[in-house]
């Protein structure tokens, strides 16, 4: 079984690119995750951006819940606006998140911060 991935080209990994991101204060939250988003006119496909921080349990939960972060922009990728990089930030009460539960808070996240194009 092929697994899907997230190419590198998808990713804001350098920490300037982060700063930019978080510079132009366009942010929306929920309990759970907070999104912050970029207008990128002419760029190809979105690019995302994900920090867990040290609050929420060791390292392997925070790789795990990234994982899930992940595997959830990966299900809704032909939803995602294009021309734009955001930056999803997991608050500490995303600890412990089912994938369901992990998927429809960030989901509603993203519809809040209008990055999913509607059906």
């Amino acid at each position: 079984m092929r697994r899907l991935i997230m190419r590198k080209s998808f990713r804001v990994k350098k920490e300037n690119e982060f700063q930019r991101v978080f510079e132009t204060h366009n942010s929306v939250a929920n309990h759970k995750f907070v999104i912050y988003q970029m207008e990128k006119p002419g760029q190809p496909h979105f690019r995302v951006g994900i920090s867990v921080g040290k609050k929420i349990g060791n390292a392997v939960h925070r790789n795990w819940l990234k994982r899930r972060i992940r595997q959830t922009l990966l299900e809704v990728k032909p939803q995602l606006k294009s021309e734009v990089d955001f930056l999803v930030i997991a608050r500490p009460a995303a600890d412990g998140m089912t994938m369901a539960e992990t998927k429809k808070n960030l989901v509603h996240a993203l519809k809040r911060a209008n990055l999913l194009i509607e059906d």
